[in-house]
């Protein structure tokens, strides 16, 4: 179970290296697309260094008037 967790933890790790390396960290403007790319991007861990650039594309309904 101890390896399990500490797998998850360096696999979540590599992935928020590897947002970082994209600046996905930097700049002031957040939205849905931006947080969910970052999301998407370490949960995919070492993925990204095999091919996988997942990007989030999402629109947020505008609250009606």
């Amino acid at each position: 179970m101890r390896i399990a967790g500490l797998i998850v933890v360096i696999w979540l790790i590599i992935g928020g290296v590897a947002a970082g390396q994209r600046h996905y960290f930097s700049g002031s403007d957040t939205n849905c697309a931006k947080a969910g790319t970052i999301a998407v991007t370490i949960v995919s861990g070492p993925l990204n260094y095999v091919g996988a650039n997942p990007k989030i594309k999402c629109h947020v309904p505008q609250p009606s008037k």
